[in-house]
């Protein structure tokens, strides 16, 4: 019995002491292995500290950041992504930091980017250590190697641009109930203060209800606010430290998350197995997202003579989530900043509307007209690159690699500040801080003298798939706008870029709107 009671104390000894190097490891063993490594490659950043490591100071300036307002000629940057911009004037752009235990490389010279893009399958997309900051969207954006190019193949069909075709119509129908609500609320012949941005983002999540699902907002409403909300627990979660196994932690912030993804997770589900009767009933499969990806699913299963080669309806959910999400934040976002800068340059505005009512007059928008609005174009690309949808990404390395004259090791996180790159003077000119849509008067090659310098869909073979849906839908309804209303800055619009995962208006964008 003694020797019984002994082997058991000594494996349990044992068993501590292996868990103890594996914390100590984690915590700090690790992270000052890769700090030599980066210093020794010419890199520079902080001293590690333990297990926090830069995260206190990146919280307490993005907090300080967005409590103050800032003017029109104010760097954005320093709202937006205030600690990296705080790195790269003390250590140089070649410059690294810590989020917690974990180094982060900043990446912004062009040849880089492009290595990184160009390489997917090297450098991976970043997965925050806390499983919670998942429950958002997964799908496609977040997935790798084989499972990504399969789900990268079967989504692809619905994304043609013969497929988009058809989704103008639902396009016209949600900007045009946006505009007759405007309509009613604004008189004849006189300026009437209106917040646009709550109205942007239901027009936005109209569309994608009906081009994803075919249904109404009203059904897609219970997700769009649930996932608003788990969006901002997610921005929370990743400025923390992630201690392994807190997850399961009864905390009311875990237990909101776990229930907004059930209710979603829900939702979601009645809507795939009503349309998976409706198929099974002998019904033609529906020219919306969905249905272009449940009947390019099922082609692949059958080509192949194996449920594994087709996605599982657990994979449909996640790139239906990711389909609400991405699809109403990126248009949205970009359609408020593009009016915001249009009330401030008011030049653009009248030159936009000169164009629309050239090639539509006041008929409805078609997809060859659309094609043809060059100027609009212009203007949304400077939109996205003063403004783009998403200020930073990341990748991570999974093995020890050379990029350019950078070695880095294995373990690293690479920031990619988009919101950098696209105001960077060296690459953009000393006007680089300007509203100019004539940058883009010959296309973004030769915006960018064919350098990756414009990203806010990314770069390369994970290049988003719905860019050309985004922009589609953003020309719909700029046009359409511009032919019943012009606006201007109401002097109650506080200048607040924040970022909620996208860059959203912080205190609205109410502007002044005049009927035409």
């Amino acid at each position: 019995m003694e020797m019984l009671r002994s082997m058991i104390t000594t494996i349990c000894v044992a068993v501590l002491l292996v868990y103890t190097w594996k914390v100590l490891n984690w915590a700090w063993f690790k992270p000052k292995k890769l700090e030599k490594y980066l210093r020794k490659s010419g890199l520079k950043g902080n001293q590690y500290k333990l297990l926090y490591g830069d995260l206190k100071e990146f919280t307490e300036s993005v907090i300080e950041a967005k409590s103050k307002p800032i003017n029109f000629s104010d760097d954005i940057a320093q709202r937006l992504i205030p600690f990296f911009l705080d790195s790269i004037n003390k250590n140089g752009k070649n410059c690294f930091m810590w989020l917690g235990p974990y180094p982060a490389v900043l990446i912004t010279d062009p040849e880089h980017l492009k290595e990184i893009f160009r390489k997917n399958y090297v450098y991976l997309k970043q997965n925050h250590p806390n499983p919670m900051i998942k429950l958002l969207a997964q799908g496609l954006a977040n997935i790798e190697g084989d499972k990504w190019a399969k789900h990268r193949k079967i989504i692809n069909p619905a994304f043609h641009v013969e497929k988009l075709k058809h989704m103008l119509p639902a396009f016209y129908v949600s900007c045009s109930e946006m505009l007759s609500k405007w309509a009613e609320i604004v008189p004849k012949g006189t300026s009437f203060e209106l917040d646009v941005w709550p109205d942007l983002q239901i027009m936005a999540s109209e569309v994608i209800s009906r081009t994803a699902f075919g249904s109404s907002y009203e059904e897609g409403r219970t997700v769009f606010e649930l996932q608003k909300e788990q969006a901002e627990y997610v921005i929370e979660k990743g400025r923390s430290i992630y201690i392994p196994g807190s997850r399961f932690l009864p905390t009311k912030m875990n237990r909101r998350m776990l229930k907004i993804e059930k209710e979603i997770q829900t939702t979601i589900r009645r809507i795939i197995d009503k349309r998976l009767r409706a198929i099974e009933g002998g019904e033609t499969s529906q020219d919306d997202l969905l249905g272009i990806l449940l009947e390019s699913n099922m082609k692949e299963i059958e080509l192949h003579g194996r449920k594994d080669f087709g996605m599982t309806i657990s994979d449909v959910v996640d790139e239906c989530k990711l389909f609400y999400f991405a699809g109403q934040e990126t248009t949205s976002v970009l359609l408020v900043w593009t009016m915001i800068l249009l009330c401030l340059h008011p030049e653009w505005q009248v030159r936009a509307r000169e164009e629309v009512l050239h090639v539509f007059g006041n008929n409805k928008p078609d997809l060859e007209g659309l094609n043809r609005l060059k100027i609009v174009t212009m203007i949304l690309y400077e939109t996205l690159r003063l403004f783009p949808p998403l200020p930073s990404s990341s990748r991570r390395t999974e093995e020890e690699v050379k990029l350019g004259e950078l070695n880095l090791p294995a373990g690293v996180q690479l920031i990619i500040p988009a919101i950098l790159v696209h105001y960077d003077k060296e690459i953009w000119g000393e006007d680089a801080k300007e509203f100019k849509p004539e940058r883009f008067s010959e296309g973004v090659s030769k915006a960018t003298k064919g350098r990756v310098s414009f990203i806010p869909f990314s770069w390369g073979p994970r290049v988003c798939i719905g860019q050309n849906f985004a922009m589609m839908e953003a020309k719909m309804a700029i046009a359409m706008i511009l032919q019943k209303f012009s606006f201007e800055l109401s002097p109650s619009y506080t200048h607040a870029p924040f970022a909620i995962v996208t860059i959203h208006p912080q205190y609205g964008a109410p502007l002044l709107m005049r009927k035409l």
